[in-house]
């Protein structure tokens, strides 16, 4: 089963616990879409495709310190064509940095799956951050979910008009003391040590065309802790099938762990190799064992619940 079938599945059993109805194939009712999504729309009859978009007019953006327009890349846009199930939906999210993991969450409790996240420009004050969304399913819980999606963003923005320049909290000890046996037992990876900093790394393989390639190429999950016992951040990077993706992405922002970036580090590997990064803050347990629910996710442990 391929990952847009699996996305789908999960949108129809979202659908079936609600109690709503599956729309059968066939056209696509633009207007209804309009209405649940919020958003106007504009259908290309030859490629049978309603693409809904909205830009970014709430606050300015500058690239270089030139003012940049909406219609240069400032958009957010949702694609839907009829699939089975009743729509696919394809779709890029404008966001800011305090409205990426709101956003990202309300993607995933919307049945959503979330592909990729990332920049678009260099120098842009305040950063932009784009997060490509899918699903397939009813039309009407996809457009329900792109509703969701920008409304979890207009309320970070309603709440602080003007976009965040940290994470917030007091700042960390000018030195570190993490110990290093709690987030070994906890990670299950013997841990390197530098000047009170922690970091385990775990290994995956993939193959590249002309080899075998794992971790001392790149290819690795890796989590770096610095702070104190009680007051510490978490930095890393986890390597994860396609499969992988969604469950480790759940996991993680159930220990309440941001996710900064999601991409690929390379290119026709076997299996394919997304890697997320991660920042977190909490207590150093905390962290390790929010690491690890992750990491679990990846040895077919329990997927985080929705």
């Amino acid at each position: 089963m391929n990952r847009a079938c699996r996305v789908g599945l999960a949108v129809l059993l979202l659908l079936a616990w609600a109690g709503v109805g599956v729309t059968a194939d066939g056209p696509l009712d633009t207007a209804r879409i309009e209405q649940l999504s919020g958003l106007k729309g504009q259908l290309n009859q030859r490629g049978d495709v309603f693409k809904l978009s909205a830009p970014r007019t709430d606050a300015a953006v500058h690239v270089s310190g030139w003012p940049l327009p909406p219609f240069m890349g400032l958009t957010s846009w949702a694609a839907f064509t009829p699939a089975p199930g009743g729509a696919m939906v394809m779709g890029d999210i404008v966001l800011f940095q305090d409205e990426v993991n709101p956003a990202l969450d309300a993607a995933l409790a919307s049945g959503l799956a979330v592909s990729a996240l990332h920049n678009h420009f260099f120098y842009d004050q305040p950063k932009v951050y784009f997060m490509h969304i899918t699903g397939q399913g009813s039309p009407d819980v996809l457009a329900t979910a792109v509703r969701r999606v920008l409304e979890a963003a207009r309320r970070v923005r309603q709440a602080r008009p003007a976009p965040a320049l940290g994470f917030g909290g007091p700042p960390l000890p000018e030195r570190s003391a993490i110990s290093p046996q709690p987030i070994e037992e906890a990670l299950g990876e013997k841990a390197q040590v530098q000047e009170g900093m922690v970091k385990v790394v775990v290994g995956r393989q993939t193959r590249m065309e002309c080899c075998e390639v794992g971790a001392d190429m790149g290819v690795n999950t890796w989590a770096a802790f610095a702070g104190t016992d009680q007051d510490a951040v978490v930095d890393g990077d986890f390597a994860v099938t396609e499969d992988e993706l969604q469950p480790t992405l759940r996991a993680l922002r159930q220990a309440q762990i941001d996710i900064l970036a999601i991409h690929n580090h390379m290119v026709h590997e076997q299996p394919r190799i997304i890697f997320l990064h991660y920042w977190g803050r909490g207590t150093a347990s905390d962290l390790a064992r929010g690491v690890r629910q992750a990491l679990d996710v990846q040895k077919g442990g329990p997927a985080a619940p929705h």
